[in-house]
């Protein structure tokens, strides 16, 4: 059944913790802002619409319930779960760090700031991805250069759990980064 969601529906990732509100949708996929402000891309299968009148009757029902009963009622569903949720592609965040995306005016900004904006942002963004144990992130820097790109290599050179590689170049060209991130990587 395919679920049709529009602008502003209060959504949830399935399996996971990652909700917010529906801010454009595409032809297969949602792009939902998060409640931390990220705007993140998901395949429209692997969103809930999040209704809170159920959620809290399924929270009171539960307090009736003890541990026991529950684990019982729910062990075969987290099998279940578990499965589904390591055979499930999700698409990584993307992260753009062109100046313009980051601020309305650069009138004033020398290029080392331009630079600390972008890295300050990209490493806001990361430590949120690992918090919430996003697995992939693509960090869109463009070509230029290449000293934002060389700075975000020293960047992720300082946390372990994470490896990176340019991102796929039939999607991004050249001027991107995918990080993968594993579930033991660690901020600094």
């Amino acid at each position: 059944m395919n679920k049709v969601f529009k602008t502003g529906d209060h959504v949830a990732l399935k399996d996971d913790v990652i909700s917010g509100i529906v801010v454009d949708v595409l032809t297969n996929d949602v792009v939902v802002r998060t409640r931390d402000g990220f705007d993140m891309t998901f395949p429209s299968h692997l969103l809930v619409i999040e209704n809170q009148d159920s959620f809290l009757k399924s929270m009171s029902n539960m307090s009736s319930l003890d541990s026991g009963e529950w684990e019982e009622k729910h062990a075969s569903k987290r099998k279940a779960t578990t499965q589904k949720s390591k055979n499930r592609a999700i698409l990584p965040m993307e992260v753009d760090l062109h100046i313009n995306q980051l601020t309305n005016s650069t009138r004033g900004m020398t290029n080392f700031d331009m630079l600390t904006l972008q890295i300050n942002s990209a490493k806001l963004k990361l430590e949120f991805a690992i918090q919430n144990k996003i697995g992939a992130v693509v960090f869109i820097h463009g070509v230029g250069e290449g000293v934002l790109k060389e700075e975000l290599m020293f960047l992720f050179g300082r946390y372990s759990g994470l490896e990176y590689f340019d991102a796929p170049y039939a999607k991004y060209g050249v001027g991107a980064t995918q990080v993968e991130i594993s579930q033991n990587a660690k901020l600094i």
